[in-house]
């Protein structure tokens, strides 16, 4: 395949993989979804499926109530619809999670958000000195990202081959970082998974325990987050699950492949995380209801570095692991979505956490299907659904 297709595919399948009292006692209960079904909501689905995905499926919440509707098959040529509520991976929408803990650790005062790289990670990153744990979290380091380097297979018959690999965030990071940076610390923005290793290093720094176990033991257990797990090298997607597919190039008609089954330590802090629609909800609902995070560091979360330009998208910007979206009606989404080999997850939330919406998307190919789910997730959080 040519370099210029390489780099896109590269891009299209992982720029967002790999483009945070009592707190059980606080956390909104959530019903299970209404009765019934929903037409228009399961008429648009279609439409994301229609236009280049394999299956479908989303869930919203806001004070009406609760529903959730699915379209497409559980595997390609199949009949078997995608399961109802399933699991599946969530790629960078573990970056909230990540982001979460660092921030409770600043708010515990043992981190500071300015706190150089060095301090914590010395001679792990060249001019570590001049890199702060906030432009990790910001994306603002320049930091090169390791999931464009040469040697890290995340594509096509190179990721077959390779799916099994175990890496270590040291290992992905020093080949991230043998490239040289896109700008000078604090000098730009530009997406980076590198800045996550880097975060969930620092984790491990502070705490003695990894990003993982932090994550659980002051996120998942106190939310009661039971179908949130943070794999390692499991390959397996526990629970009811679709197949995730991923075209092995970017051709038209290209074989879809079925990468369902990899080692996540490729993704690491920057995305390797599964979930379910239930649990990032109650997840984001905690965080933007202040149960996660003291008002200082949920401030700092979503003060934000305006990236329309950077991205071509009106209205965007990213805060430390969380994006604020506008929307065309008006309205702000707070969210973090992901991509990772085979499934797309795209997530919005109101700033108070009272409407939200969490659509996974497998065997996802094209972009008129991409197109199709932002639409939805802006439709869903804008009310035009009839349900409000």
């Amino acid at each position: 395949m040519p370099i210029v297709h390489r780099r896109r595919a590269r891009a299209a399948l992982l720029a967002a993989l790999i483009l945070p009292v009592a707190l059980a006692s606080a956390t909104p209960a959530f019903a299970a979804p209404a009765a019934g079904g929903d037409v228009e909501l399961r008429q648009a689905l279609e439409q994301v499926v229609a236009r280049g995905s394999v299956g479908a499926f989303a869930d919203v919440r806001d004070e009406n109530g609760h529903w959730a509707e699915r379209a497409g098959t559980a595997r390609l040529g199949g009949t078997q619809p995608v399961p109802h509520d399933p699991n599946f991976r969530m790629g960078s929408t573990t970056k909230s999670f990540v982001a979460t803990v660092v921030l409770q650790l600043v708010g515990e005062g043992r981190l500071s958000l300015e706190d150089p790289v060095e301090r914590w990670l010395p001679g792990v990153v060249p001019n570590g000195d001049g890199v702060t744990v906030r432009q990790l979290l910001n994306h603002t380091s320049g930091l090169y990202d390791y999931s464009q380097d040469k040697d890290v297979p995340l594509y096509g018959e190179e990721f077959l081959r390779n799916r099994y690999h175990t890496y270590t965030a040291e290992e992905l990071v020093r080949l991230a970082l043998r490239n040289p940076p896109y700008f000078a610390p604090g000098k730009g923005w530009r997406y980076s998974n590198t800045n996550y290793f880097l975060a969930g290093m620092i984790i491990k720094k502070v705490t003695g325990s990894s990003y993982g176990e932090e994550i659980t033991r002051r996120i998942l257990r106190p939310l009661g987050l039971g179908r949130t797990v943070v794999p390692g090298t499991s390959p397996a997607i526990p629970g009811r699950h679709a197949h995730g597919y991923m075209p092995l190039s970017m051709e038209p008609g290209a074989t879809m492949a079925d990468v369902t089954r990899f080692n996540p330590s490729v993704a690491g802090a920057a995305g390797e995380m599964i979930s379910s629609a239930g649990d990032i909800q109650r997840f984001f609902a905690a965080l933007l209801q202040g149960k996660l995070l003291r008002p200082a560091q949920l401030a700092e979360m979503t003060r934000t570095v305006d990236i329309s330009h950077d991205t071509g998208v009106p209205g965007l910007g990213y805060g430390l692991g969380l994006e604020v979206r506008r929307l065309s009606c008006g309205v702000d989404s707070l969210a973090h979505g992901g991509s990772s080999p085979g499934f797309h997850t795209y997530v919005g939330n109101t700033r108070d956490g009272r409407r939200q919406v969490v659509l996974s998307v497998t065997g996802m190919n094209k972009d008129e299907s991409r197109a199709a789910a932002v639409a939805l997730v802006d439709t869903l959080l804008c009310g035009k659904n009839g349900r409000s």
